[in-house]
C-alpha cells in the first residue's frame, strides 16, 4: 500500500456516496480510505443524538445495532468510491460474531475502522471495529450484497 491511494473526505464528500441523512448518517468523517480495501473514520457523538433520549434517559449509550450501523456505512464508503460500484447501494445480509464491549456515551468520538475481507460479485464480507480512546467498543464481521441502483425499485 502506498500512501498515494489513501484518501480522506468531508462529510459533504460521504453524502455523495451515502444516501443516508441525518438523524441516519452515522460517519462524519473519513480519515483513511484505501478505496476497495479498507476504510477508517470516525462518529463525533453528541448529547443531541435522538436515540440518546431514550436509550437511556438515565444513562444515555449509543445502541449496539447503530453501532454496527455506522460501521456498515463506512464500509459502503470504502467500495461505493471505487468507479465500478458508484451507481450501488450497499444492503446488510449479515452480521456475525459481533461483540460489545464498552459503552458509548454522549461527548465520545465513536473511531471506527473496516477491512474488506472477502467478495465474490456483489457479496462480501469485511472485519469491523468500533473503539473510543483505546477501548474497543465493538466489533465483528458484516455481511453486505451491492444493489444496483438502476435494479432498485423507487
Amino acid at each position: 500500500m502506498t500512501t498515494a491511494t489513501l484518501l480522506t473526505l468531508d462529510i459533504n464528500q460521504i453524502k455523495q456516496l451515502l444516501p443516508h441523512r441525518y438523524p441516519f448518517l452515522l460517519v462524519d468523517r473519513v480519515t483513511s480510505l484505501e478505496p476497495g480495501v479498507r476504510a477508517c473514520g470516525y462518529k463525533n457523538l453528541t448529547a443531541n443524538e435522538q436515540f440518546f433520549e431514550g436509550h437511556f434517559p438515565f444513562k444515555p449509550i449509543m445502541p449496539g445495532v447503530l453501532m454496527v450501523e455506522a460501521l456498515a456505512q463506512l464500509g459502503c464508503v470504502a467500495l461505493l468510491c471505487k468507479e465500478e460500484f458508484k451507481d450501488s447501494l450497499g444492503v446488510f445480509t449479515g452480521i456475525d460474531g459481533f461483540k460489545f464491549r464498552t459503552m458509548v456515551q454522549p461527548g465520545d468520538r465513536l473511531d471506527m475502522e473496516v477491512e474488506l475481507v472477502k467478495m465474490r460479485g456483489p457479496i462480501g464480507r469485511f472485519k469491523a471495529i468500533a473503539k473510543v480512546g483505546d477501548k474497543v467498543a465493538a466489533e465483528g464481521e458484516i455481511s453486505f450484497s451491492l444493489l444496483k441502483n438502476s435494479d432498485i425499485v423507487k
